[in-house]
Parts: C-alpha cells; structure tokens; sequence
C-alpha cells in the first residue's frame, strides 16, 4: 500500500507534542518500524539530527538518518528499501530535489514508496511529494518549484504563517501559473493512500487544510474536513 503523509508544518521540530509524529508510525508495517530522517533540506543540520534522535528515542521506533554529505553506504537502494518510514526535514526544497537527483534517491524514493515504505514530512519534506508547490529559496526571494510529482496538483505549507508567500501562491494560480492544490496550516497533514486522500489529521485543535484554486480572477478556499488527534 503506498502512502504518503505530507505535513503542512508540526511534528518533532515544531511542537511540543508528538501526535503527528506518533500517527505516522501507526501507519508502518512494522509493530516497531524503523524510521529514517532525511535531513538533506537542513543541509545535514546537526542539531535537526540531534532533535530527531531525541524525539524519536522516546516512541516505539527505530529511529536512523540517512546523510548525503556523510555517506553510511555505497548502496542506498537497500539502505533506503528496509526502512519502515522515511521522514523528510524542513528547510531549502530547492537543494533537497537537486541532491536526491544527482545522488538517484529520487528515483529510490519512488521505488520505496511503491513497495509501502511510509513517506512523510514537513514544509519541504511535505512540497517534494507533489507536482508543484511554492517555497522561499532566500531570505524574501519566493519562486515556484517542480516536485517529484507523486501527487497531483500544488501544495502550499505553513498557510496560517507565511502570510507573503500565501500571497504569492495565489497570484500564481490567478494568472494560471500554477495548478490548484492543497494549504495546510502547521500542525495539519493530509495522509494519502495512493494517491487519494484518506484522511487530514491535525495536532492543534483549530488547525486547517484547503483546497485551493481559481476562477475569474478570484480565489476559492474550500475547507477540508480534519481530525483532530488530541
């Protein structure tokens, strides 16, 4: 069964609890999955490292991080296919696509997710999934990027926080730019089976998820039906 479960924003970097974190474990196949964080967004930040560990050490997991910069194997491929989840970090979206491109672990990625090893993430970890999506690749500088395109559509995270890159996002899909697609505020995750939507969790009681498109000129947010995990 492949699955993705992509967070708006939350999870062990955000928040001081860990219901989003806990439902992504629940959905493994393994009583105790092995989970592994890639922190290539961050680049390889060592205290998103030493955050996840901690968090992690804590919940009935296995917890491990793949490295791009500090190689554990030559052979990705199996390292990548025994893992129960796989848990993408925040930060640059942009380099986090070129290294997994250059190194084939996109590719790697696809292979895992066919096979129903867990995908999941947040901010860029939750925009790479999809076909396209919107992100800040420098200090006030926004562009739109191109994603792996295992989902369909646009997705937009931390809708409720970056109140100028909302802006961007919908001037975009005004002028056709871009395609509609998903908002989720943080602490909101949309979990996908296939590639459909099976449900949208949230860890904050007043958290949301749109959908968000278009016509004539002005934008429509539909509000998404979401559980609330505490």
């Amino acid at each position: 069964m492949k699955q993705i479960i992509a967070m708006g924003g939350g999870g062990f970097s955000m928040e001081p609890n860990s219901l989003l974190d806990i439902y992504i474990l629940q959905q493994a196949k393994s009583e105790r999955p092995k989970v592994c964080f890639l922190p290539t967004a961050s680049g390889d930040a060592e205290g998103y490292i030493a955050k996840f560990y901690h968090s992690f050490k804590t919940l009935n997991c296995i917890p491990t991080h793949l490295s791009l910069f500090k190689l554990p194997t030559k052979d990705l491929r199996s390292f990548v296919l025994e893992q129960d989840v796989i848990y993408v970090d925040g930060g640059n979206t942009v380099n986090l696509l070129a290294l997994w491109k250059t190194w084939g672990l996109d590719e790697i990625l696809r292979e895992a997710w066919e096979q129903g090893v867990v995908l999941a993430g947040l901010s860029a970890g939750s925009l790479c999934w999809y076909e396209e999506g919107v992100t800040d690749i420098c200090e006030n500088e926004m562009a739109m990027i191109h994603g792996l395109g295992f989902v369909k559509g646009s997705h937009f995270p931390h809708y409720d926080s970056e109140p100028g890159m909302r802006e961007y996002y919908h001037k975009l899909m005004m002028s056709g730019d871009i395609q509609p697609g998903y908002a989720l505020d943080d602490g909101t995750a949309i979990h996908y089976i296939g590639t459909d939507i099976h449900r949208v969790i949230s860890s904050r009681p007043d958290a949301r998820a749109c959908y968000v498109s278009s016509s004539n000129g002005k934008i429509t947010e539909k509000e998404l039906p979401v559980t609330y995990l505490g």
